[in-house]
């Protein structure tokens, strides 16, 4: 049984919808702009479809220098890939890292105060802010992004299967925002993985992934419901959590260093 990468998946505004990519760069904090925007609310504080379901609406899109924004009902948004260096920047908070992050811009803030109806702004994660994965509990030298606590979440496309052969309706992946998708395991095999190569790049599979109520939102329609989350519970309840994928980080060399490198779908897998 061969495994392969099947999908590419970067979230370049947390919460927001993804962009299915046929090759990725990997990067230090993980996919080449993932989650390196974020919107914040009034106070800093990070802002998801967890209290704002609507979010899963605004559509994003990389163009050669900018990230173009949409959302129903409003003109689109177009805000720099980069150019943020000598900017002002502020402290946020996302899930109680306070790191550094530069605001896009009085235009932006008024886009999104206006989507969102309530009062926020969207800011960016320069290379220079500091934010260790899992509040530090790899070491310093392990940084991420505005993602939720590591790089990379991986799932595969059996467990999903299996989640759907016991749900009335059949959702898509997209559910549980993952990077990478695999297939040619069996439902679930990824539980028990330590190491494994993609490509000519290896990594860590550190952590299964908690899953909040994300997953119950419908990512065409951004409306909340009970699935997949009631089922899950079922048979993927344990220590108080419901758990679905892998999270993964990058292998460094003997000094901690890490390779950059390219994911492309059609990438074949190894277990280490």
């Amino acid at each position: 049984m061969t495994l392969t990468l099947t999908e590419l998946h970067i979230y370049p505004i947390k919460s927001a919808a993804g962009i299915d990519l046929s090759q990725a760069t990997v990067q230090p904090r993980g996919l080449e702009y993932d989650r390196r925007w974020m919107v914040v609310d009034a106070n800093g504080k990070f802002m998801t479809q967890r209290k704002f379901p609507q979010m899963a609406r605004i559509q994003v899109q990389l163009g050669d220098r900018d990230l173009c924004i949409s959302a129903p009902g409003i003109q689109d948004l177009s805000v720099p890939l980069q150019s943020y260096s000598g900017h002002d920047s502020v402290i946020v908070d996302v899930w109680g890292d306070r790191c550094a992050a530069i605001p896009v811009g009085p235009e932006s803030r008024a886009w999104f105060t206006q989507v969102l109806a309530t009062d926020c702004q969207l800011v960016y994660m320069p290379d220079g802010s500091d934010r260790p994965t899992d509040h530090g509990k790899l070491g310093p030298e392990q940084q991420v992004s505005f993602a939720d606590a590591y790089p990379f979440l991986l799932i595969s496309e059996a467990s999903l299967a299996d989640l759907n052969s016991r749900l009335d309706e059949p959702i898509p992946m997209n559910r549980f925002r993952p990077n990478l998708v695999v297939a040619g395991c069996d439902a679930f095999a990824e539980d028990q993985w330590d190491v494994i190569q993609i490509g000519s790049l290896s990594f860590n599979v550190a952590k299964a992934c908690a899953r909040c109520t994300i997953p119950t939102v419908d990512q065409a329609t951004g409306i909340r419901g009970k699935e997949p989350l009631t089922t899950l519970a079922s048979y993927r309840r344990w220590d108080g959590q419901i758990w679905f994928g892998q999270n993964l980080v990058q292998v460094g060399d003997e000094v901690g260093a890490k390779q950059g490198g390219e994911l492309r779908v059609g990438d074949r897998i190894t277990l280490l």
